[in-house]
């Protein structure tokens, strides 16, 4: 079962996510939170797997909420969920250590979809996301010296598979794309963490935007 935590200050919203997740057989939800702060307090106490993070929120919200389940490495995933699909969001909710990305009229579906996949340890990282985060990057002043020294630490396949990444592609697409075997892909991708010391796909993906790897033409 994924345990799922739902933090957003609206009743009804955590009450109306909370029906749609619990009726899911493979996913459970182990609590809610209506701010950052209870957030953070109930990751510790629950150990969820997945954390459904809203943004908005008085008090902490769910970005400076994601910066600190992240810090104390619980383990837990973060899956940011907003009304807002503007690109300081998306930016600000990567960067501080989501592991996903919905915007709250996802179906149903899309939203359990969206936690599996983030509890798998998979980048929730729609094309349209991905485009607005690199033209993000691109405006904050395109890729930083010190990252590009750490790439230089990849193999060449090992680049080409994190620029995949980077490009929201699964293990099986990326496989697929290299015409490799899934389970190979999967050794890079767990090479390319260790080596650059990041933490999932996502900081993967960022960290691959930060040097250039992925261009806003393409």
């Amino acid at each position: 079962m994924i345990r799922v935590l739902i933090v957003d200050d609206q009743v009804m919203v955590r009450e109306g996510f909370s029906v749609l997740l619990g009726a899911m057989p493979d996913i459970e939800v182990a609590g809610e939170a209506a701010g950052g702060e209870e957030a953070v307090a109930k990751v510790a106490e629950l150990r969820p797997d997945v954390v459904l993070m809203d943004i908005r929120m008085p008090g902490m919200n769910g970005l400076e909420a994601t910066k600190e389940i992240v810090a104390v490495d619980s383990g837990a995933k973060v899956l940011i969920l907003t009304t807002f699909d503007l690109d300081e969001y998306v930016y600000q909710a990567l960067r501080a250590g989501a592991s996903g990305f919905l915007l709250k009229d996802a179906s149903t579906g899309q939203l359990a979809e969206g936690v599996r996949v983030v509890a798998s340890g998979e980048a929730l990282l729609a094309p349209t996301v991905t485009k607005r985060l690199i033209t993000e990057f691109s405006r904050l002043g395109g890729p930083r010296p010190q990252a590009q020294e750490r790439v230089e630490e990849l193999t060449e396949r090992e680049t080409e598979v994190l620029a995949l990444v980077a490009q929201g592609l699964s293990n099986g697409e990326i496989a697929e794309h290299l015409i490799v075997a899934e389970s190979t892909v999967k050794t890079h991708v767990s090479r390319i963490l260790v080596k650059l010391g990041l933490r999932d796909r996502t900081q993967a993906a960022v960290f691959a935007f930060e040097v250039g790897l992925v261009t806003p033409g393409g």
